[in-house]
Protein backbone atom coordinates (compact mmCIF):
# COMPACT_ATOMS: atom_id res chain seq x y z
CA UNK A 1 0.00 0.00 0.00
CA UNK A 2 1.04 3.80 -0.42
CA UNK A 3 2.46 4.76 2.26
CA UNK A 4 1.88 8.08 4.07
CA UNK A 5 3.81 10.21 6.22
CA UNK A 6 1.79 8.74 9.59
CA UNK A 7 1.61 12.56 10.74
CA UNK A 8 0.06 16.09 9.77
CA UNK A 9 1.72 18.51 8.29
CA UNK A 10 2.02 21.52 10.46
CA UNK A 11 -0.25 24.77 9.54
CA UNK A 12 0.44 26.15 6.49
CA UNK A 13 2.86 23.29 4.88
CA UNK A 14 2.36 22.28 1.46
CA UNK A 15 1.96 18.52 -0.21
CA UNK A 16 4.84 19.22 -2.61
CA UNK A 17 5.53 15.95 -3.96
CA UNK A 18 9.64 16.40 -4.83
CA UNK A 19 8.87 19.54 -6.59
CA UNK A 20 9.66 22.53 -4.53
CA UNK A 21 7.14 24.78 -6.58
CA UNK A 22 3.52 23.93 -6.29
CA UNK A 23 0.66 25.65 -7.96
CA UNK A 24 0.32 29.19 -6.04
CA UNK A 25 -3.91 28.47 -5.89
CA UNK A 26 -3.02 25.29 -3.75
CA UNK A 27 -3.43 27.31 -0.22
CA UNK A 28 -4.85 26.44 2.90
CA UNK A 29 -7.91 27.83 4.15
CA UNK A 30 -6.50 29.81 6.58
CA UNK A 31 -4.39 31.91 4.18
CA UNK A 32 -6.88 32.45 1.35
CA UNK A 33 -5.35 35.11 -1.11
CA UNK A 34 -7.26 38.68 -2.14
CA UNK A 35 -9.06 38.81 -5.16
CA UNK A 36 -6.01 40.65 -6.43
CA UNK A 37 -3.92 37.51 -5.15
CA UNK A 38 -5.90 35.14 -6.41
CA UNK A 39 -6.00 36.62 -9.79
CA UNK A 40 -2.04 36.54 -9.77
CA UNK A 41 -1.82 33.16 -8.42
CA UNK A 42 -4.15 31.65 -11.15
CA UNK A 43 -1.62 33.15 -13.85
CA UNK A 44 1.32 31.63 -12.07
CA UNK A 45 -0.57 28.28 -12.15
CA UNK A 46 -1.48 28.61 -15.67
CA UNK A 47 2.27 29.29 -16.55
CA UNK A 48 3.21 25.89 -14.47
CA UNK A 49 0.69 23.80 -16.08
CA UNK A 50 1.98 25.05 -19.69
CA UNK A 51 5.16 24.15 -18.71
CA UNK A 52 4.23 20.51 -17.54
CA UNK A 53 2.33 20.10 -20.25
CA UNK A 54 5.11 20.72 -22.78
CA UNK A 55 6.33 17.47 -24.62
CA UNK A 56 9.85 17.42 -24.34
CA UNK A 57 10.36 14.48 -26.39
CA UNK A 58 7.54 13.23 -28.50
CA UNK A 59 9.28 9.72 -29.53
CA UNK A 60 12.60 7.89 -28.76
CA UNK A 61 14.07 8.50 -31.87
CA UNK A 62 12.79 11.84 -32.27
CA UNK A 63 14.44 15.38 -30.98
CA UNK A 64 13.69 16.56 -28.11
CA UNK A 65 13.18 20.26 -28.46
CA UNK A 66 11.93 21.22 -32.31
CA UNK A 67 13.58 25.09 -32.42
CA UNK A 68 15.00 27.20 -34.86
CA UNK A 69 18.69 26.48 -34.18
CA UNK A 70 20.11 23.27 -35.45
CA UNK A 71 22.05 23.49 -32.74
CA UNK A 72 19.46 22.28 -30.43
CA UNK A 73 19.43 18.55 -31.72
CA UNK A 74 19.05 16.27 -29.04
CA UNK A 75 17.90 12.20 -29.51
CA UNK A 76 17.37 9.45 -26.97
CA UNK A 77 18.39 6.31 -28.38
CA UNK A 78 17.66 3.12 -26.75
CA UNK A 79 19.86 0.78 -25.35
CA UNK A 80 19.28 -3.10 -24.25
CA UNK A 81 22.09 -4.87 -23.32
CA UNK A 82 23.10 -3.01 -20.20
CA UNK A 83 22.04 -5.71 -17.55
CA UNK A 84 25.07 -7.66 -16.12
CA UNK A 85 25.25 -11.46 -17.39
CA UNK A 86 22.65 -13.25 -14.88
CA UNK A 87 20.91 -10.14 -13.49
CA UNK A 88 17.19 -9.98 -14.65
CA UNK A 89 16.51 -6.16 -13.55
CA UNK A 90 18.47 -3.21 -11.32
CA UNK A 91 17.66 -1.40 -8.19
CA UNK A 92 18.75 1.96 -7.41
CA UNK A 93 17.73 4.44 -4.79
CA UNK A 94 18.75 8.41 -4.55
CA UNK A 95 18.18 11.01 -2.22
CA UNK A 96 17.80 14.74 -3.37
CA UNK A 97 18.83 17.80 -1.73
CA UNK A 98 21.40 16.88 0.29
CA UNK A 99 23.56 20.25 1.46
CA UNK A 100 24.95 21.49 5.09
CA UNK A 101 21.59 23.36 6.49
CA UNK A 102 20.71 22.11 10.00
CA UNK A 103 17.50 21.80 12.02
CA UNK A 104 18.55 25.35 13.13
CA UNK A 105 17.32 26.78 9.49
CA UNK A 106 14.61 26.05 8.35
CA UNK A 107 15.45 22.36 7.58
CA UNK A 108 17.76 20.01 8.12
CA UNK A 109 19.29 18.96 4.58
CA UNK A 110 22.32 17.17 6.22
CA UNK A 111 23.74 19.56 8.40
CA UNK A 112 22.86 17.84 11.64
CA UNK A 113 24.98 14.86 10.38
CA UNK A 114 24.51 11.72 12.41
CA UNK A 115 22.04 13.28 14.95
CA UNK A 116 19.86 13.93 12.37
CA UNK A 117 18.75 13.36 8.69
CA UNK A 118 21.95 11.90 7.26
CA UNK A 119 22.46 9.45 10.48
CA UNK A 120 18.69 8.08 9.61
CA UNK A 121 19.89 7.47 5.80
CA UNK A 122 22.81 5.81 7.43
CA UNK A 123 21.03 3.87 9.92
CA UNK A 124 18.43 2.93 6.89
CA UNK A 125 21.90 1.49 4.65
CA UNK A 126 22.82 -0.63 7.91
CA UNK A 127 19.91 -2.66 7.99
CA UNK A 128 20.00 -3.59 4.58
CA UNK A 129 23.46 -4.27 2.99
CA UNK A 130 22.57 -4.90 -0.70
CA UNK A 131 21.02 -1.09 -1.01
CA UNK A 132 23.59 1.64 -2.52
CA UNK A 133 22.88 5.01 -2.67
CA UNK A 134 23.42 7.90 -4.99
CA UNK A 135 23.30 11.09 -3.00
CA UNK A 136 22.62 14.50 -5.12
CA UNK A 137 24.24 17.08 -3.49
CA UNK A 138 23.80 20.76 -4.25
CA UNK A 139 27.03 23.28 -4.45
CA UNK A 140 25.79 26.32 -3.31
CA UNK A 141 22.21 26.02 -1.86
CA UNK A 142 20.50 29.56 -1.61
CA UNK A 143 16.40 28.90 -1.42
CA UNK A 144 15.58 29.87 2.48
CA UNK A 145 12.14 29.30 1.81
CA UNK A 146 10.72 26.98 -0.80
CA UNK A 147 7.34 29.15 -1.21
CA UNK A 148 6.35 32.71 -2.30
CA UNK A 149 6.49 35.15 0.68
CA UNK A 150 7.35 38.55 -1.20
CA UNK A 151 3.63 38.57 -2.47
CA UNK A 152 3.13 42.58 -3.50
CA UNK A 153 6.53 42.67 -5.39
CA UNK A 154 5.28 39.66 -7.54
CA UNK A 155 2.16 41.32 -8.24
CA UNK A 156 3.95 44.07 -11.07
CA UNK A 157 4.58 43.30 -14.34
CA UNK A 158 8.19 42.50 -15.79
CA UNK A 159 9.43 42.96 -12.37
CA UNK A 160 7.73 40.00 -11.15
CA UNK A 161 10.05 37.39 -13.64
CA UNK A 162 12.80 39.18 -12.57
CA UNK A 163 13.09 38.62 -9.06
CA UNK A 164 13.28 35.97 -6.62
CA UNK A 165 9.70 35.30 -5.23
CA UNK A 166 11.17 34.42 -1.05
CA UNK A 167 14.44 35.37 -0.28
CA UNK A 168 17.42 33.69 -0.57
CA UNK A 169 20.68 32.89 1.54
CA UNK A 170 23.46 34.85 1.53
CA UNK A 171 25.47 33.45 -1.44
CA UNK A 172 28.43 31.15 0.05
CA UNK A 173 26.00 30.19 3.37
CA UNK A 174 25.54 26.67 2.54
CA UNK A 175 28.69 26.29 -0.25
CA UNK A 176 29.73 22.72 0.47
CA UNK A 177 33.32 23.40 0.73
CA UNK A 178 32.88 25.77 3.97
CA UNK A 179 31.75 22.98 5.52
CA UNK A 180 34.50 20.70 6.28
CA UNK A 181 32.68 18.22 8.60
CA UNK A 182 29.45 17.84 5.99
CA UNK A 183 32.06 16.85 3.70
CA UNK A 184 33.73 14.34 6.04
CA UNK A 185 30.71 12.68 6.61
CA UNK A 186 29.88 12.17 2.85
CA UNK A 187 33.05 10.56 2.39
CA UNK A 188 32.82 8.09 4.70
CA UNK A 189 28.93 6.60 4.01
CA UNK A 190 29.25 3.30 3.15
CA UNK A 191 28.10 1.97 -0.78
CA UNK A 192 26.98 5.48 -1.43
CA UNK A 193 28.28 8.19 -4.14
CA UNK A 194 27.91 11.86 -4.31
CA UNK A 195 26.40 13.52 -7.78
CA UNK A 196 25.29 16.94 -8.77
CA UNK A 197 22.20 18.62 -7.92
CA UNK A 198 22.54 21.65 -9.65
CA UNK A 199 24.22 24.89 -8.39
CA UNK A 200 21.93 26.92 -6.23
CA UNK A 201 18.72 25.39 -7.07
CA UNK A 202 16.94 28.39 -6.98
CA UNK A 203 15.54 30.74 -10.29
CA UNK A 204 13.80 34.18 -10.33
CA UNK A 205 10.64 33.99 -11.09
CA UNK A 206 7.28 31.77 -10.24
CA UNK A 207 9.41 28.37 -10.70
CA UNK A 208 11.33 29.34 -7.56
CA UNK A 209 12.77 26.03 -7.55
CA UNK A 210 13.30 25.33 -11.39
CA UNK A 211 17.15 26.18 -11.96
CA UNK A 212 17.40 26.06 -15.23
CA UNK A 213 15.21 27.79 -17.68
CA UNK A 214 15.83 29.93 -19.88
CA UNK A 215 19.72 29.86 -19.57
CA UNK A 216 22.29 29.24 -22.71
CA UNK A 217 24.06 26.47 -23.94
CA UNK A 218 27.32 28.07 -22.56
CA UNK A 219 25.93 29.89 -19.55
CA UNK A 220 24.56 26.26 -17.77
CA UNK A 221 28.14 24.84 -19.11
CA UNK A 222 29.31 27.50 -16.88
CA UNK A 223 27.09 26.68 -14.04
CA UNK A 224 28.43 22.72 -14.20
CA UNK A 225 31.73 23.61 -14.12
CA UNK A 226 30.97 25.91 -11.52
CA UNK A 227 29.32 23.37 -9.21
CA UNK A 228 32.22 21.01 -9.76
CA UNK A 229 34.55 23.04 -8.71
CA UNK A 230 32.95 23.74 -5.24
CA UNK A 231 33.01 19.72 -4.72
CA UNK A 232 36.86 19.76 -5.95
CA UNK A 233 37.69 22.60 -3.38
CA UNK A 234 35.71 20.82 -0.60
CA UNK A 235 37.74 17.35 -1.04
CA UNK A 236 33.82 15.78 -1.75
CA UNK A 237 33.90 12.55 -3.43
CA UNK A 238 31.97 12.52 -6.41
CA UNK A 239 30.52 10.90 -9.73
CA UNK A 240 29.70 12.25 -12.52
CA UNK A 241 26.00 12.75 -12.78
CA UNK A 242 23.51 14.96 -12.32
CA UNK A 243 19.68 15.45 -10.88
CA UNK A 244 18.05 18.61 -12.85
CA UNK A 245 16.43 20.64 -9.58
CA UNK A 246 12.63 20.18 -10.02
CA UNK A 247 13.09 18.23 -12.46
CA UNK A 248 13.47 20.37 -15.37
CA UNK A 249 16.17 19.62 -17.82
CA UNK A 250 15.55 22.51 -21.29
CA UNK A 251 17.87 21.16 -23.71
CA UNK A 252 20.76 23.66 -23.25
CA UNK A 253 21.02 22.07 -20.25
CA UNK A 254 21.16 18.72 -21.81
CA UNK A 255 23.63 19.79 -24.33
CA UNK A 256 25.79 21.54 -21.40
CA UNK A 257 25.82 17.77 -19.40
CA UNK A 258 27.39 16.14 -22.82
CA UNK A 259 29.62 19.21 -23.55
CA UNK A 260 31.01 18.75 -19.65
CA UNK A 261 31.37 14.65 -20.03
CA UNK A 262 28.64 14.28 -17.71
CA UNK A 263 28.34 10.78 -17.60
CA UNK A 264 24.03 10.37 -16.28
CA UNK A 265 21.38 12.59 -15.83
CA UNK A 266 17.95 11.95 -14.02
CA UNK A 267 15.20 14.25 -15.27
CA UNK A 268 11.96 12.33 -16.07
CA UNK A 269 9.53 11.69 -12.87
CA UNK A 270 6.56 9.28 -13.74
CA UNK A 271 4.91 7.38 -10.45
CA UNK A 272 1.62 6.87 -12.47
CA UNK A 273 2.18 5.93 -16.14
CA UNK A 274 2.18 1.87 -16.47
CA UNK A 275 4.95 -0.11 -16.25
CA UNK A 276 5.28 -2.05 -19.96
CA UNK A 277 8.58 -2.72 -21.37
CA UNK A 278 7.68 -0.26 -24.23
CA UNK A 279 6.10 2.66 -21.35
CA UNK A 280 7.12 6.45 -22.07
CA UNK A 281 7.21 9.14 -19.56
CA UNK A 282 4.29 11.51 -19.22
CA UNK A 283 5.08 13.30 -16.05
CA UNK A 284 7.24 15.84 -14.57
CA UNK A 285 10.97 16.53 -16.55
CA UNK A 286 11.50 15.16 -19.35
CA UNK A 287 9.02 13.45 -21.74
CA UNK A 288 9.05 10.20 -23.90
CA UNK A 289 11.97 8.45 -22.19
CA UNK A 290 12.13 4.57 -21.20
CA UNK A 291 9.94 4.77 -17.62
CA UNK A 292 11.69 1.67 -16.73
CA UNK A 293 15.14 1.30 -18.57
CA UNK A 294 18.23 3.81 -19.18
CA UNK A 295 18.36 5.67 -22.75
CA UNK A 296 21.56 7.16 -24.55
CA UNK A 297 20.65 11.16 -24.80
CA UNK A 298 22.77 12.04 -28.02
CA UNK A 299 23.42 16.17 -28.67
CA UNK A 300 25.36 17.61 -31.90
CA UNK A 301 28.47 18.78 -30.49
CA UNK A 302 29.77 22.17 -29.31
CA UNK A 303 32.83 23.38 -31.29
CA UNK A 304 34.24 25.06 -27.53
CA UNK A 305 33.56 21.73 -26.18
CA UNK A 306 36.48 19.18 -25.41
CA UNK A 307 36.61 17.54 -28.40
CA UNK A 308 36.91 13.85 -26.45
CA UNK A 309 32.96 14.55 -26.11
CA UNK A 310 32.00 14.64 -29.60
CA UNK A 311 32.57 10.73 -30.05
CA UNK A 312 30.76 10.12 -26.36
CA UNK A 313 28.56 7.65 -26.63
CA UNK A 314 26.12 10.18 -24.90
CA UNK A 315 24.77 10.58 -21.69
CA UNK A 316 22.83 8.30 -19.78
CA UNK A 317 19.34 9.32 -18.99
CA UNK A 318 17.56 7.11 -16.03
CA UNK A 319 14.09 8.03 -15.38
CA UNK A 320 12.38 7.89 -11.22
CA UNK A 321 9.59 5.65 -11.45
CA UNK A 322 9.52 4.86 -7.69
CA UNK A 323 8.79 7.17 -4.30
CA UNK A 324 6.93 6.88 -0.93
CA UNK A 325 3.54 6.26 -2.48
CA UNK A 326 4.30 4.02 -4.96
CA UNK A 327 3.08 0.07 -4.39
CA UNK A 328 4.94 -3.43 -4.23
CA UNK A 329 2.61 -3.93 -7.38
CA UNK A 330 4.67 -1.46 -9.23
CA UNK A 331 8.53 -2.60 -8.20
CA UNK A 332 7.47 -6.13 -9.40
CA UNK A 333 6.39 -4.72 -12.41
CA UNK A 334 9.65 -2.98 -12.92
CA UNK A 335 11.46 -5.56 -12.63
CA UNK A 336 9.78 -8.72 -13.92
CA UNK A 337 10.02 -6.61 -17.44
CA UNK A 338 13.93 -6.80 -16.71
CA UNK A 339 14.11 -2.67 -15.71
CA UNK A 340 15.14 -0.12 -13.38
CA UNK A 341 13.58 0.06 -10.23
CA UNK A 342 14.68 3.72 -9.38
CA UNK A 343 13.60 4.97 -6.32
CA UNK A 344 13.46 8.24 -5.02
CA UNK A 345 13.66 10.22 -1.23
CA UNK A 346 14.04 13.84 -0.28
CA UNK A 347 16.67 14.32 2.26
CA UNK A 348 13.77 16.80 4.47
CA UNK A 349 10.05 15.96 4.91
CA UNK A 350 8.86 19.09 6.33
CA UNK A 351 10.03 22.70 6.03
CA UNK A 352 10.27 25.75 4.33
CA UNK A 353 6.87 25.78 4.16
CA UNK A 354 6.24 22.70 1.95
CA UNK A 355 5.73 18.98 3.13
CA UNK A 356 7.51 16.13 0.65
CA UNK A 357 5.20 13.31 0.09
CA UNK A 358 8.64 11.90 -0.80
CA UNK A 359 10.64 12.88 2.26
CA UNK A 360 12.51 10.40 4.03
CA UNK A 361 11.12 10.24 7.29
CA UNK A 362 10.96 7.04 9.94
CA UNK A 363 7.69 5.97 7.94
CA UNK A 364 9.23 6.04 4.10
CA UNK A 365 12.45 4.58 5.97
CA UNK A 366 10.34 1.59 7.31
CA UNK A 367 8.06 1.00 4.06
CA UNK A 368 12.08 0.98 1.92
CA UNK A 369 13.05 -1.54 4.03
CA UNK A 370 10.19 -3.47 3.95
CA UNK A 371 9.75 -3.38 -0.16
CA UNK A 372 14.13 -4.35 -0.26
CA UNK A 373 12.95 -7.38 2.03
CA UNK A 374 10.18 -8.47 0.25
CA UNK A 375 12.06 -8.23 -3.13
CA UNK A 376 15.27 -10.03 -1.89
CA UNK A 377 13.04 -13.07 -0.60
CA UNK A 378 11.07 -12.69 -3.93
CA UNK A 379 14.41 -12.58 -6.64
CA UNK A 380 17.50 -13.28 -5.01
CA UNK A 381 20.65 -13.32 -6.66
CA UNK A 382 18.77 -12.01 -9.94
CA UNK A 383 18.64 -8.50 -9.00
CA UNK A 384 21.61 -5.92 -9.04
CA UNK A 385 21.83 -3.84 -6.57
CA UNK A 386 23.85 -0.65 -8.31
CA UNK A 387 24.12 2.57 -8.36
CA UNK A 388 22.93 4.94 -11.09
CA UNK A 389 26.31 5.73 -11.82
CA UNK A 390 27.47 2.00 -12.26
CA UNK A 391 24.26 1.31 -14.46
CA UNK A 392 25.26 4.66 -16.64
CA UNK A 393 28.92 3.36 -16.70
CA UNK A 394 27.37 0.21 -17.74
CA UNK A 395 25.52 1.38 -20.59
CA UNK A 396 28.33 3.58 -21.91
CA UNK A 397 30.62 0.79 -22.28
CA UNK A 398 28.22 -1.52 -24.25
CA UNK A 399 26.76 1.22 -26.55
CA UNK A 400 26.98 0.29 -30.09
Amino acid sequence: MPLGSGKAPPPGARAADAEHTPPLTDRKSADMPSPAEKKQNDEAACEESRHRGRADCRHPSDRLWKGSMTATAMTLVEHHTWLPAGKRAAVCFSVDDIHPATSRDEFDAGGDLGRGALGRLERLLERNPSVRVTLFVTPDWRLQRLVPTRRWLTRIPLLRERIHWAPLTPKGRFRVDRHPEFVSYLNALPRAECAVHGLNHAHVGPRMAVEFQEQSRSECRAMLEEGRRIFAAAGLRHVQGFAAPAWNSPPALCQALSDADFRFVTSARDLETPVTGEARTAGSGLRGASLIHPMLLRCEPDGSAPAATACSPGVVHLTTNFQATSTLERARAIIECGGVLSIKAHIFKTGGGITMLDGLDEAYCDHLGRLWRELEDRYGDALWWTTLAEVAERCRATAA
